[in-house]
């Protein structure tokens, strides 16, 4: 399954969540730290969830670019 990932940069560290996945969040000191923080969060929730035979989420969540001219 693929599940859209939110990634968010602080002023100390990067952020994640996953919005088909709720609670399930990471934190990094850089993108690819928490690119990998938030693979491993979503693989234990997912995992938690079989275990006890609760429906795992279908991914339903897209994210996209918005163009926005700026205004001086």
């Amino acid at each position: 399954m693929r599940y859209t990932v939110i990634y968010e940069k602080g002023e100390t560290s990067w952020g994640a969540y996953v919005p088909d996945l709720p609670g399930v969040i990471a934190v990094g000191e850089t993108r690819e730290a928490v690119e990998a923080e938030i693979r491993s969060a979503v693989a234990f929730h997912i995992e938690g969830l079989q275990e006890e035979g609760l429906t795992v989420p279908m991914p339903s969540s897209e994210a996209g670019v918005l163009d926005v001219p700026l205004v001086a």
